[in-house]
Parts: structure tokens; C-alpha cells; sequence
């Protein structure tokens, strides 16, 4: 069995010694008499979560966390402060400082127990949530990979996304949901032929049924997942080439049947295509740019969100300038 890492500082041994009696069944520890052997033992052994004393002689606890905050080797250690301070003042320098945690002594080890697991436990669920997201980038990347968008594009595209949906009144969740879905929304060219995808003419008829098929391939790689994040990917990769008025694939959905998600990212889409530089053309003006995308208003695109859209041209424009190519 692996054990969690827990580095446990106290200037006093008897302190130590309790400490160790609580835990040692259930964790591995590490201990330090000093905040300079506390910074030590954290940047070489790199422990899951740190017990600190404040009261100690050559530097106080607050020191000593704020130093780990510091570094980057250490700084997303949690820090539980174990103390006999016990005024509120106390409390809050020690939250000011990067702790997350203040637990009184004496110290009630069950308590301790309780406390150290909930906070070991935020530390694997943020991992997760870190790795999530990573994949969630690579996958976007991936469906760009043999065409001539960036990185930049997609994420880009994203934010546009998220600005439109906070106005058409999506709440918090579903917005930061979108944020990571819209990304996707072409995966499916990673099977789309590079002769296809970089041709620098007029698609075939033929060629244009196969460069149609990303929709529906996107869909089949992302719906494999149960989590709503992905869900959503994957409505969105099929549906955002659907037109409001019905013409568009790969289903011929019209109006309030097409997903409000894909409604959405194929305006953003759309923009962010026009004022973008391609090695195929200048990138749009502004003007121009909104001015098609009016042109498209009931037939490409839901005239409601178009309307939203220039009600929020100017939070798009400050999105623009924050993600250049």
C-alpha cells in the first residue's frame, strides 16, 4: 500500500511524538523541529500536506507558510495549521498567508483524522480536474492538427462562446461547461483526409461529403463518455454546422431543434473565423465580420442570439485582444 506524504512540523518533540501517535498508522510522516528545516523537508520530500506549528523560535509558522507559497516546488502543498492560538486574528493571518485549514490543541484525533482526509481529498479531486481539462485540451488540438487553425482559434472561440451564452441567461455551470466542451467541436477532422482538409481549391462534390463526415465522427469519439462535459462535446461537434433555417448537416435539423450549445459555437465559430488571418485570406474587419454574420440572421444563425451578439460585440472585441494568434 502507498501511503500519503505528510510532513509534520512542531518545535516542541512531545508535540511531535502526539502527532505521530495519531497517524502513523495511516500515513507517511516526515518531521521537522524548524520553519528552515520545515522549507527544507517540503522542497526534497514533497509531501501531499503539511502540519505546521506557528509558535516556533526561528521562524513563526506564517513565515514559513507564506515562504512555501512562495516557491513554486512547493506552493500547491496544502498547509493545515496545528495550534494553540486560538483569537480570530490568529485564524485569519494564518488563512491570509495559504493555509486552508487551523486546528486547535489540543488536538482531538479524530478530528485531525477527519481533517487531514478531506483535505487530501480536495487535493486528488483538483488533480483530476486538472487532468480533465488537460485532455480536454489535447483532444481540441488534435482536431486541428492537419489544418491551419491554432490553438489560439479554439480556445479563443471558446471564450466567444461563453460570453454569448452568459447573455442569453445560462447559468454559471453550464457556461464554465461550455467553456470546455466548445473546444471539441471538431475533433472528428483527426479522420478527415489531409487532401481534403488542405486542399486549396473548391471542394468535389465527393470531397464534400467526406469532409461532411467530421461532424458525425466527432460525435462517435465523444459520446463514448457518460460525463457532461463531454456529453455536450459531442452535441456540439455533430450540430454546429446546423443552419436555423434547415439546410445544414449533417441531420437538416432547423430552429429550436438544433441544440442551443451548437447555436451557439457556430456563431462564435463563425466570427472568429472571419477576423482571423488564414493563409487563405486576410482576416475581415470588424464591420464586415458582423456584418455577414447579420446577412446569416434566420437563415445560418438564430436571429435571437445575433441580436445578443451585438449587444456584446464590445466584451468580444476585449476577448479578441486577450487571444491573439
Amino acid at each position: 500500500m502507498i501511503y500519503k506524504k505528510i510532513l509534520v512540523v512542531d518545535d516542541d518533540p512531545n508535540n511531535l511524538q502526539m502527532l505521530r501517535q495519531i497517524l502513523r498508522e495511516h500515513y507517511q510522516l516526515i518531521f521537522a523541529a524548524s520553519g528552515e528545516k520545515a522549507i527544507q523537508a517540503a522542497i526534497s520530500h514533497q509531501p501531499d500536506l503539511i502540519l505546521l506549528d506557528i509558535m516556533m523560535p526561528d521562524m513563526n509558522g506564517y513565515q514559513v507558510c507564506a515562504t512555501l507559497k512562495a516557491n513554486s516546488a512547493t506552493s500547491g502543498i496544502p498547509v493545515i495549521f496545528v495550534t494553540a492560538m486560538s483569537d480570530i486574528e490568529n485564524e485569519a493571518q494564518g488563512f491570509d498567508v495559504g493555509a486552508v485549514d487551523y486546528i486547535q490543541k489540543p488536538v482531538s484525533a479524530p478530528i485531525l483524522l477527519r481533517r487531514v482526509e478531506t483535505h487530501l481529498s480536495l487535493v486528488k479531486m483538483r488533480s483530476l480536474e486538472l487532468s480533465h481539462e488537460q485532455s480536454i485540451f489535447m483532444l481540441g488540438e488534435a482536431g486541428h492538427f492537419k489544418d491551419n487553425d491554432t490553438g489560439a482559434h479554439i480556445w479563443r472561440m471558446a471564450a466567444y462562446a461563453c460570453a454569448l451564452a452568459v447573455a442569453a441567461g445560462w447559468p454559471e455551470h453550464q457556461v464554465e461547461r461550455l467553456r470546455l466542451a466548445a473546444p471539441m467541436h471538431d475533433t472528428g477532422k483527426i479522420g478527415t483526409p489531409d487532401a481534403i482538409l488542405k486542399a486549396p481549391r473548391k471542394l468535389t462534390p465527393e470531397e464534400w461529403i467526406i469532409m461532411k463526415q467530421h461532424t458525425d465522427d466527432g460525435y462517435n469519439i465523444l459520446s463514448k463518455s457518460d460525463d457532461k462535459i463531454f456529453t455536450m462535446a459531442a452535441e456540439i461537434a455533430r450540430y454546429h454546422h446546423e443552419k436555423w433555417e434547415g439546410s445544414g448537416y449533417p441531420t437538416g435539423l432547423a430552429g429550436g431543434n438544433i441544440p442551443e450549445s451548437a447555436r451557439i459555437v457556430a456563431l462564435a465559430d463563425v466570427f472568429d473565423a472571419l477576423t482571423m488571418k488564414r493563409p487563405y485570406k486576410e482576416a475581415w474587419s470588424i464591420e464586415d465580420s458582423m456584418a455577414e454574420i447579420h446577412k446569416g440572421a434566420g437563415s445560418h444563425f438564430e436571429p435571437r442570439l445575433v441580436t445578443l451578439f451585438d449587444d456584446i460585440l464590445p466584451e468580444l472585441l476585449r476577448i479578441k485582444a486577450e487571444w491573439p494568434e
